[in-house]
């Protein structure tokens, strides 16, 4: 059975769609985003239609999975910023800019503290607002068609939709790179990344969602198992991700910084002096990314992203209300010139950012504007209030819980600090083994380790036991 929600006014989409669909099957309930000449962008009539279905569902007995997916090339672009910089240009219409974030924030926040299974397929283009969307749901897939983004710092706005909390918790310094640099990753790496939690080709997905459909007994490990028996195995010829071996080692190196001058310090002096040529290119074209950026937006970006890791969820989305709220009281200027150049002008050059140079945007003033200025408490910022009926902002489901192991989780397994380790010195084929058991198998598990070992692990021989020990680089 299928529902659809009021018809869109939208020209550019059929007068008959709504921009967002619904859908019931079984005990599975969809959502589809139903915009895709404009690939699946966020407004505010998609929010308005999508929040009371998704709460019904929420709170009802007969919805026991939630799914989320887009029509078109797109699962979801991004937010309707063109609308929200038009309405923050006039003092009257200001607040309307805002209510969009907020809404925004707010529906986020509901998708993943929400008491059911839910599933995102990011069977395409998911940037912006779509990530908030999608990478807080406990099961997540990526596809060959994945194209996926924080682009906000191209256009002089800074990541959001959860962004401070979801980068800061990636390996390493991943996040921060793609925060700051708004660079795409695509397809499986989307996956080995921990954005994903499961990599299943595009043309497996509609059986998937109909074996969904078919669980009398939805539980989290049943839709678990489900997913992996669809999961698309790497082929021998299939490139892996591009920030892996030395790369990443400088990757981490680099952004591993808390200013943005000690990063492009950092990059300078890779780019000049790395014994590997392609890692040279590497930091040199990430340069040149950095300084078509905002100067405002990358120092405001980094400074949520360090934030944000010690935050919750909720805090941290509220910590993005309060510097949304900042751009669209006119701070800075960037975010209407980025706007502007970027998406309606379409030019190619560098625009025209004020600050120009990082040097002249003052840290101190930063601070003070993005993140003491508009708050809830001094009544000029809008406090992010979710249903009650929702799980506590300390008590959500780990969105890695069923995504490839992270550094962190394979590091304490080698220096026997986790809870399944059992042993305090551990060789590589232990490793394997013990992530297979815990991870029943899961594809992509032992490319994850392998990699990982590389890159943080030495071995040390034990001529007694004829054994070689993993030791973790400090």
């Amino acid at each position: 059975m299928s529902t659809t929600a009021p018809s869109s006014t939208s020209h550019k989409d059929a007068p008959d769609e709504a921009p967002v669909l619904f859908e019931s099957q079984g005990a599975v309930r969809t959502y589809i985003l139903n915009r895709p000449k404009r690939l699946n962008a966020l407004d505010e009539q998609m929010l308005n239609i999508l929040r009371p279905q998704i709460e019904e569902w929420s709170q009802g007995d007969l919805a026991k999975v939630i799914v989320g997916r887009g029509v078109g090339r797109a699962f979801c672009a991004g937010g309707d910023v063109r609308s929200v910089v038009r309405y923050a240009s006039d003092a009257e219409t200001r607040p309307k800019a805002i209510d969009f974030f907020h809404r925004e924030f707010e529906m986020d926040y509901i998708l993943a503290a929400m008491p059911k299974p839910y599933v995102c397929v990011m069977d395409g283009i998911t940037m912006g607002g779509g990530v908030g969307l999608a990478v807080n749901a406990q099961f997540r897939i990526a596809t060959e068609k994945t194209v996926f983004a924080m682009p906000e710092t191209k256009i002089g706005y800074s990541p959001d939709v959860g962004a401070s909390y979801f980068l800061s918790r990636v390996d390493g310094e991943i996040g921060t790179y793609l925060g700051l640099t708004g660079a795409t990753i695509t397809g499986r790496a989307v996956f080995e990344h921990g954005f994903a939690t499961h990599f299943v080709e595009s043309r497996r997905i509609p059986a998937l969602l109909e074996h969904l459909a078919a669980l009398e007994n939805p539980s989290y490990e049943r839709i678990n198992d489900l997913i992996e028996d669809a999961r698309s195995e790497r082929e021998p010829d299939e490139p892996s991700t591009a920030i892996v071996g030395a790369k990443r080692e400088a990757l981490d190196s680099a952004f591993n910084h808390n200013t943005v001058e000690k990063i492009v310090e950092a990059l300078t002096e890779i780019a000049q002096n790395h014994k590997d040529e392609e890692v040279r290119q590497w930091a040199s074209t990430t340069l040149e990314e950095l300084d078509k950026r905002s100067p405002t937006s990358l120092k405001v970006a980094l400074a949520a992203i360090r934030r944000g890791k010690q935050m919750n969820l909720l805090d941290a989305l509220q910590m993005e209300m309060n510097i949304a709220t900042a751009f669209c009281n006119g701070v800075t200027p960037d975010f209407k010139t980025g706007v502007s150049a970027v998406l309606i002008d379409k030019i190619k050059e560098r625009p025209n950012w004020s600050p120009s140079r990082l040097q002249d945007v003052n840290d101190s003033e930063i601070l003070q504007t993005f993140f003491s200025e508009y708050t809830p408490e001094k009544g000029t910022a809008p406090k992010l209030t979710p249903p009650p009926y929702l799980t506590s902002a300390n008590k959500l489901v780990n969105p890695m819980q069923y995504a490839l192991p992270t550094e962190a989780e394979i590091r304490s397994m080698v220096d026997g600090s986790h809870k399944a380790s059992g042993a305090t010195e551990i060789t590589l084929d232990e490793l394997l083994a013990k992530f297979d058991r815990l991870r029943k198998g899961k594809s992509g598990v032992r490319e994850k380790i392998l990699e990982v070992v590389q890159r943080k692990c030495a071995f040390e021989d034990d001529r007694h036991m004829d054994k070689q020990w993993l030791k973790w680089k400090h």
